[in-house]
């Protein structure tokens, strides 16, 4: 994926807008949906993530990718890798917000640009600037304070941040799209989900799934919400400026921190509000450098 953008097409703001409310927006998503057992809905997610995803390889003619990255074992080692990683993050992410851990979840999403900025220096040897390392700095003592006054939702946040940030990392490794790559790694999970959506059909409680009409739309509705925002940011990334992109990314957390604030009603210890503060100080650091780095390359451009 380019990082540069095409300048011969419709602005990707809107796209990344779009990809970012949903995921924003999500928690309110799986209020819906809460009768469903954390791990039998990453299942029937899977499940259904894949066919809507294969529908839209067919319309948007990528599946000469997706049979090319299926046919190199390297991409598919990788993706099997990656395939597992976002599986993880899924399940903590859904977990969390069903068990009323709204704060912790908002704050993995707000410490991953900046995981990915120090696995994009430790693995990739890549070198951070000077505000870039004062925003890891001040990232660091916010995970400090937590682990020191909100130990017990740490792991949340630390398991969603890396989670993704290693998945991000092993996915720069190969060159499939984002679509292409999300169909193959649903479809290295398909066996993996089926099995678990047999397993509670097969418990006493029964599936899920046949409950009622409403909640089985609801849980189809899985695979759209996870498609189509990756659909609209591969959209966005390929029309807009890549500095720019990863400031809206921004955006998602903060809308899943204001619904934990409201429609939640969780309770703000005075630990996450340290840490959000840090956090938050880092993120603007982390994008006032970001759009220095821009102005500069505009300028030598020019």
């Amino acid at each position: 994926m380019s990082a540069q953008p095409d300048e011969s097409q419709p602005s990707g703001l809107p796209a990344a807008i779009g990809a970012y409310l949903i995921w924003g927006f999500m928690p309110l998503y799986l209020i819906l949906v809460a009768a469903v057992p954390p791990f039998e809905f990453v299942g029937w997610r899977i499940i259904w993530t894949l066919p809507i995803c294969l529908v839209i390889v067919l319309f948007r003619k990528q599946m000469p990718d997706l049979l090319s990255a299926m046919s190199d074992v390297r991409s598919l080692k990788v993706l099997t890798a990656s395939a597992l990683l976002v599986g993880t993050n899924w399940l903590v992410y859904i977990w969390a917000i069903q068990n009323g851990h709204v704060y912790a979840a908002s704050l993995g999403y707000y410490i991953n640009p900046l995981v990915n900025v120090l696995l994009g220096t430790l693995v990739l040897g890549e070198r951070l600037s000077r505000r870039q390392w004062l925003a890891v700095a001040l990232a660091m003592c916010g995970i400090a304070v937590l682990a020191a006054g909100a130990v017990t939702t740490l792991w949340i946040s630390l398991t969603l941040a890396f989670s993704f940030g290693t998945y991000g990392l092993l996915r720069k490794q190969v060159a499939v799209g984002s679509l292409p790559g999300l169909t193959i790694e649903s479809a290295i999970l398909l066996l993996p989900a089926a099995g678990v959506a047999w397993w509670y059909a097969a418990s006493p409680a029964g599936s899920s799934f046949f409950v009622s009409p409403s909640l089985s739309l609801l849980i189809v509705l899985g695979g759209f919400v996870t498609a189509i925002p990756l659909l609209m940011f591969a959209v966005a990334a390929r029309r807009m400026d890549y500095s720019t992109l990863g400031f809206t990314q921004f955006l998602a957390p903060t809308i899943v921190f204001v619904l934990g604030l409201t429609v939640f009603g969780e309770e703000l210890k005075p630990a996450q509000a340290i840490c959000f503060a840090l956090i938050w100080c880092a993120v603007a650091i982390f994008a006032w450098d970001l759009l220095a780095q821009r102005r500069a390359r505009l300028a030598a451009a020019g």
